[in-house]
């Protein structure tokens, strides 16, 4: 069983809290790079040794590292909810963690390593609090010396075709698998990851020659994205190995990864306004985002490749051939009006052909792609036709740096939402659904903020501290945007603000929670940058999110683990035993707290009643959700799969099968439509399938609507206080 040793002091210690943005997102681990080309850095040195990344030179701590270390210690010890201490309890759970996240699948480490990293079981909570990190890149070093012997192997491999015909498996699930005992046994296994690899290519109608030049190429670029790996890599994730064991979602961030988080919750950052991404060796354009310096061009298009980058309109071009992703993009950021320039392969072009320099003056660019937008649908009733409003919100997103600055258009997702609501009214808009489908959270402020939109004033949620301090958080927009009848549909990945939001919105009796059980993230985290406590001008030491607090719904009841019940559900591909809080091992408890007074619409049983048997009704007969759900059976059956055959006929044959069926559901989906039949799956490819469950809750909308909703008139604000557990 998981579980943390407490804290046997009593009040914990006073502490000065630098809080800049309180986070009840879903934070991913950033490990790599983002794909944007934004905010100024100056290149690290690692980029200078990517082009010839041959080298085999063990990692090491630096010193830089061993300061973050102590520091992000010290601040998790203080600062945590649990008030957990660090010591040997902590440092097992570290190292069973550390392993798991280099090695999830088993397929590296022999278990006469982990019989030698035993020795480091209870020393790394004191590697933590004194930068002691010999023995974490130690366990690396011996992760990268076994990565380079499989993928030598595997290359080796290669040079023999394997027998397709043979009736034998692959277990590519190997989470719980024992270790392999010798090489010989690890051997077995990556044969088979080999020949499975082969098959997969083959059954897109590959012969094998040309299946084994595509796994050598792979299998070289991996090794040599091996190569690039740098201990500033491996230092965050161990930092997040020893995080994790706290919660799931305290978090450290590299400098580097600090600057793509803040620019997933301003929405905006500064640069030329490019995706990127990797292919092959050559950084490619994804595509161009609208409004930024790119666009406004017309010289850099989708699938350019990037063979230099150079600073200012004469500063020397540095080839980036080879080069990491995030190295690249480090060089293409700048300031608000400086100049980079890129020599560019086109698309298309083959390497040698003449290259194109452009130059381009960076600025402020925001990410349209990424904010709340909005739809309209007609649903007809009778004789007349309603008016369905549909906005869809990524995520609570907030510009804090422009709001600091006192800015006056600064971006948020309130500011969006109230915007696309006045321009739905002008359309007449009888019914408004908040799509939060996938939104994993973001500011907590943007979700009391956007619960403000709906509920005229009182608690919205509760936040309880380290210690127990319970503080009541209020409604703090002093208008309403709508007043009448809303559904909110949401799913397994609606986290933290969503919930919040959900909640809220569910308690009020405001309006309708349509979807799926909700994410169950019920933790609120701090933001430290931890520059602001480093002794002297030393950047670099990146940021923390640490676990400070839990929130709960006005009814005293949290969120954690079970998030929040649909009113309505919907069918969903998303499995809540494998997604979800109460799917992490070291997630906070749920509990309740008292609850506070909250004025609340009359209750809604009587209309929910008739809203679940329309929409009961309806589904059985409509043709989309039929498809919907044969699609979502046949899925679970390929989800519970763990085993794959290697025969390559046997495999052909299920292929075959799966398409085969696939396809006659299709097909019974069209006719029922009217629409002809496809002759072949492929004839699907780049078809957005239709969204079942979106169109339905457009209909349980307009029956919201035409049974009169659940106005704002019957809600009563009332005046509340500070509770206490």
């Amino acid at each position: 069983m998981y579980q943390l040793p407490s804290r046997d002091s009593a009040p914990p210690a006073t502490r000065r809290r630098r809080r800049v943005s309180l986070l009840i997102g879903v934070p991913a681990l950033l490990i790599v790079c983002g794909l944007l080309a934004g905010t100024a850095q100056a290149p690290v040195p690692a980029a200078k040794a990517v082009a010839n990344s041959t080298s085999s030179q063990d990692l090491s701590p630096t010193e830089r590292q061993r300061r973050v270390s102590k520091l992000v210690s010290n601040v998790i010890e203080r600062s945590h909810y649990r008030q957990s201490p660090i010591n040997d309890p902590v440092s097992s759970l570290v190292l069973d963690r550390f392993i798991e996240q280099l090695d999830s699948s088993r397929s590296y480490f022999l278990a006469g390593d982990l019989a030698e990293f035993e020795r480091y079981r209870y020393q790394l909570d004191d590697a933590v609090v004194n930068g002691t990190l010999e023995p974490v890149f130690a366990i690396f070093n011996r992760f990268q010396s076994r990565n380079r012997e499989r993928v030598a192997y595997a290359l080796d491999l290669l040079k023999t075709e394997p027998d397709f015909t043979l009736d034998e498996s692959f277990e590519f699930d190997r989470a719980k698998a024992p270790w392999a005992k010798s090489s010989a046994e690890l051997n077995e296994i990556w044969r088979k990851r080999v020949k499975n690899d082969a098959v997969s290519l083959m059954l897109t109608d590959k012969n094998w020659t040309e299946a084994k030049d595509i796994l050598h190429k792979r299998y070289e670029r991996v090794l040599k994205r091996t190569e690039q790996v740098t201990s500033d890599d491996i230092f965050e994730v161990f930092m997040n190995a020893f995080a994790h064991v706290f919660d799931p979602h305290s978090s450290y961030f590299s400098p580097r990864n600090s600057e793509e988080y803040r620019i997933q919750m301003s929405l905006s950052y500064e640069g030329i306004g490019a995706s990127l991404q990797l292919v092959d060796d050559y950084v490619t354009v994804l595509n161009i985002l609208p409004g930024g310096p790119a666009a406004a061009s017309g010289q850099l298009n989708a699938n350019d490749r990037i063979i230099s980058v150079g600073e200012g309109k004469n500063g020397k071009s540095v080839d980036v051939i080879g080069w990491r992703l995030d190295d690249v993009v480090q060089l293409i950021r700048g300031k608000v009006g400086t100049t980079v320039h890129l020599q560019i392969l086109p698309a298309g072009a083959t390497p040698g052909s003449p290259e194109k320099k452009l130059e381009l003056v960076r600025n402020k660019v925001t990410l349209e792609a990424q904010a709340s937008q909005k739809q309209v649908r007609k649903i007809k009733r009778d004789d007349k036709e309603l008016t369905v409003g549909i906005i869809n919100v990524p995520s609570f997103y907030q510009d804090f740096e422009a709001k600091a600055a006192n800015e006056k258009d600064y971006r948020s997702t309130t500011r969006d939402v109230a915007k696309l609501i006045e321009e739905l009214k002008k359309d007449k808009m009888d019914a408004l659904i908040m799509d939060l489908r996938g939104n994993g959270g973001g500011h907590l402020t943007e979700a009391t903020a956007l619960s403000g939109l709906f509920i005229p004033g009182g608690p919205i949620v509760q936040l309880r501290e380290t210690g127990g301090r319970v503080e009541v958080l209020d409604d703090p927009e002093p208008t309403i945007a709508w007043d009448g009848p809303l559904i909110v549909l949401v799913d397994r990945f609606s986290a933290s603000a969503s919930e919040i939001f959900a909640g809220a919105i569910q308690d009020y009796n405001r309006g309708l929670i349509v979807g799926q059980q909700t994410y169950g993230k019920g933790s609120v985290q701090n933001l430290y940058p931890l520059d602001r406590y480093a002794l002297g001008p030393d950047p670099g030491f990146g940021q923390l999110t640490v676990t400070i607090g839990k929130y709960y719904r006005v009814t005293g009841e949290s969120t954690q683990h079970r998030g929040v019940q649909p009113d309505i559900a919907m069918p969903t591909a998303i499995s809540t035993e494998e997604v979800g809080e109460s799917t992490r091992e070291s997630a906070l408890p749920w509990d309740r707290i008292r609850p506070v007074d909250f004025g609340k619409a009359e209750q809604i049983k009587p209309t929910l009643s008739l809203l679940q048997q329309a929409h009961d009704q309806r589904i059985a007969q409509d043709a989309d959700f039929r498809s919907l759900i044969a699609d979502l059976d046949a899925f679970e059956k390929i989800r519970t799969q763990k085993v794959l055959s290697l025969n390559l006929k046997a495999r052909m044959t299920e292929r075959e099968q799966l398409e085969q069926s696939r396809l006659t559901r299709e097909n019974a989906r069209r006719t029922a439509h009217g629409e002809q039949p496809l002759v072949k799956l492929s004839d699907l490819t780049g078809v957005e399938p239709p969204d079942a469950v979106l169109t339905e809750a457009a209909q349980i909308a307009a029956d919201l609507s035409n049974t009169g909703g659940l106005y704002l008139s019957k809600l009563k604000p009332q005046a509340n206080n500070t509770a206490t557990p």
